[in-house]
């Protein structure tokens, strides 16, 4: 069995990449939606802890205390529309009355909230000047205040923290939903590239194909129409013609539906080579000279273009230069393959058969796809040459010649 390829193992490497990206952001998803807690039953356990709170000091508490403390609880019903405004009326019950946890709850919602560092500071710095006052107190010993003073920079530090990581998941939970948008309009777009793709090989390959097969049809119709024994054959002949034109025609429209922005490489098999001209020349009835000393180990690619080179080259005399000489030589010249198909004047009447315009456009795009060019143009003496150029490298000498 053959070794894969370096392209192909890295190629099956990045879509197993991309298909461990989308489960990573799938379940990223799952696990950051499932079964979110409803804000009004977070809202009520957070008041319901306040007034509890407020409630467990009344004993001994003045009037102002407790209702400092009442004020600070009800504030929280504000935190979600306005943080600042809950926070700044927790601040009387936590200074002189009992609002730990109330003025605690604000500093979260600040923290979940805003993103103005300055305000979430100076918010902190309160909360701990506050709490400091609150549990030191009159005069201790040194201990007891360094612990007092730990104690209010975790209760001024930990709510904002807390505050600042819930807001980051709900920021990373927009952000992997945002991902996965993107990888799914990137896996559209990718499909369009490739429908697009599908559709000009698709069209190329029609124009090629079925507009040869039908003209050489149309040709062979229009000599029996002339040379019939009978007018039942003729017109048997005419008809045949006709349907050719009007075949044309459809394919044409269909070529243009189908023909999209972007090309490929990739050929639909099987698909002719070197071997096959001498077949097409003589299908085409045509009086054709043919030198052609191309060698049978030039790549595929590069003998399709040429067999679709004379393939196209065929069709068009037909159509515009009816029983026209033509003159098909190609050789190997350095690292080049040079062929050119030349007619000369139209010996008999043009058939009017519809064309597309897109042939020689066609055969332009293949030649480019292989680093090549196509040049064409009008003879003196109202003939036409087309030229092809393709670079090759590293092939053996010419053999001898097919024809």
């Amino acid at each position: 069995m053959a070794e894969p390829s370096t392209a192909g193992r890295l190629r099956r490497l990045l879509e197993r990449t991309d298909g461990r990206l989308d489960a990573l952001v799938d379940a990223g998803l799952r696990r950051a939606r499932a079964h979110p807690a409803p804000w009004w039953l977070v809202d009520a356990l957070f008041l319901a802890a306040a007034v509890v709170d407020a409630v467990l000091d009344i004993a001994g508490a003045t009037t102002t205390e407790i209702t400092l403390s009442l004020v600070a609880a009800g504030a929280l019903v504000l935190r979600r529309r306005l943080p600042v405004l809950a926070f700044a009326l927790t601040m009387p019950g936590l200074f002189i009355g009992s609002g730990v946890v109330a003025a605690s709850i604000a500093l979260f919602t600040l923290g979940e909230r805003t993103d103005r560092r300055w305000l979430m500071l100076v918010a902190a710095v309160v909360q701990f000047v506050g709490f400091s006052g609150f549990v030191v107190g009159p005069p201790q010993q040194f201990d007891e205040i360094v612990v007092s003073v730990v104690y209010a920079l975790i209760f001024a530090l930990g709510p904002l923290a807390i505050g600042l990581l819930v807001r980051t998941r709900a920021v990373l939970v927009d952000r992997i939903a945002e991902l996965g948008a993107s990888r799914a309009e990137e896996r559209r777009r990718a499909a369009e590239v490739a429908l697009s793709r599908e559709r000009a090989l698709l069209a190329r390959e029609m124009h090629d194909v079925v507009s040869h097969q039908v003209t050489l049809i149309a040709v062979q119709a229009g000599g029996v129409q002339m040379a019939g024994r009978d007018e039942q054959e003729r017109a048997f002949a005419r008809t045949i013609r006709q349907l050719c034109v009007v075949t044309l025609q459809e394919l044409r429209e269909m070529v243009q539906v189908l023909r999209a922005s972007g090309g490929t490489d990739r050929e639909i098999a099987p698909q002719p080579v070197l071997a096959d001209l001498p077949r097409l020349v003589a299908a085409s009835g045509l009086e054709t000279e043919v030198a052609v000393e191309l060698p049978d180990s030039l790549p595929l690619p590069v003998q399709r273009a040429v067999y679709r080179f004379v393939q196209e080259g065929l069709t068009n005399v037909r159509k515009h230069a009816p029983g026209a000489v033509v003159r098909i030589s190609g050789l190997l010249h350095g690292d080049q393959v040079l062929v050119d198909l030349v007619n000369g004047p139209a010996r008999a009447d043009r058939l009017e058969l519809p064309g597309s315009g897109l042939g020689l456009i066609g055969l332009g795009e293949r030649a480019s796809l292989l680093g090549g060019r196509l040049d064409s143009g009008p003879q003196p003496g109202d003939g036409f040459a087309l030229h092809l150029r393709l670079p090759v490298e590293h092939l053996p000498a010419p053999a001898s010649a097919s024809s």
